[in-house]
């Protein structure tokens, strides 16, 4: 090809779970299927959504909430791909707490009080028979750094924790007491996100930009490769801790955080549709028709 088409590509903060983006970066596999990316960090989730709705992107990787409730009221986005199929978090404890039962009547840190972290640990402590409200309390630390900060400080007594920075907890003399992924084994973690109208017309652009990231998956995923991945993970998570971001690596690597096929299996689409109703961000009556979000067809195209 003799130029290359453009494609703008919005996100959080694009942290560890875009390790498969900038692989194809990095590596060329975009330029090698005619596309040049421009990124946008728009600082927070909810911000690359809009950013996909408003016409300011292109495509985001972002959690998929936002285009399902959307989708529901008749909208125009759709999720075209997975990003990431699982939560690599593990619920990390004070020093002195040895066991979930522990935490009867303690303090447990999270970034929301209806949402994603406080959610999840309800469902993991709920395993031991510690229920919310009653059996411990919440309290807003914050995104998983302030955690970090607030645990070390000893104003919780523990916290979900993601990868690798639950392992310098533990390193800390912190206990890992439970990991998310046993009670939410598939979930949509994070999406490829688009506009209907905009994907109708660019299809050709989506198909291309989703075989690279096929290529780069199956780069990400093979343990041969840290030579590639494992100095991208450690600059977009541990900068200065190259065994840390290597525990982190595997860590999601083996539990199979990103998805060779970019494919959203039904157990995950269900288990995020079934989370957003207990959240209430999204009525009971959209179950039936809320996984409509998910447009098979770009992926089944690239695949092909």
């Amino acid at each position: 090809m003799t130029s290359s088409q453009h494609l703008s590509l919005a996100g959080g903060a694009q942290g560890f779970n875009w390790l498969p983006v900038f692989v194809a970066e990095e590596l060329g596999l975009f330029a090698r299927h005619g596309l040049s990316i421009e990124y946008k960090k728009m600082g927070t989730v909810d911000k690359a959504t809009s950013a996909v709705l408003e016409g300011e992107a292109d495509l985001a990787i972002t959690p998929p909430e936002g285009a399902v409730s959307n989708f529901v009221k008749g909208g125009e986005l759709r999720v075209i791909a997975s990003n990431s199929n699982r939560l690599p978090m593990s619920l990390v404890a004070q020093p002195s707490i040895k066991s979930i039962p522990a935490l009867r009547g303690k303090k447990v840190g999270t970034s929301s009080l209806t949402e994603g972290t406080a959610i999840y640990t309800q469902m993991l402590l709920s395993k031991d028979g510690l229920h919310y409200p009653g059996d411990y309390e919440f309290e807003l630390a914050g995104i998983h750094t302030k955690r970090w900060e607030a645990l070390q400080a000893g104003e919780i007594d523990c916290a979900p924790q993601p990868a690798p920075w639950n392992f310098l907890a533990e390193r800390d003399g912190f206990n890992l007491i439970g990991e998310i992924n046993d009670v939410i084994p598939e979930i949509v973690f994070a999406a490829i996100i688009g506009r209907k109208s905009w994907l109708d017309g660019n299809r050709d652009i989506v198909v291309r930009f989703l075989q690279a990231l096929i290529d780069a998956y199956a780069i990400t995923n093979n343990p041969g490769r840290e030579d590639v991945t494992l100095p991208i993970f450690q600059r977009i998570t541990t900068k200065d801790d190259a065994d840390l971001a290597s525990r982190g690596l595997r860590y999601m690597r083996d539990m199979g955080m990103w998805p060779g096929d970019l494919s959203i299996p039904q157990a995950a689409m269900d288990t995020t549709i079934d989370l957003m109703i207990r959240a209430n961000l999204l009525d009971e009556a959209a179950r039936p028709s809320a996984g409509g979000v998910f447009d098979r067809g770009l992926l089944e195209a690239a695949s092909g």
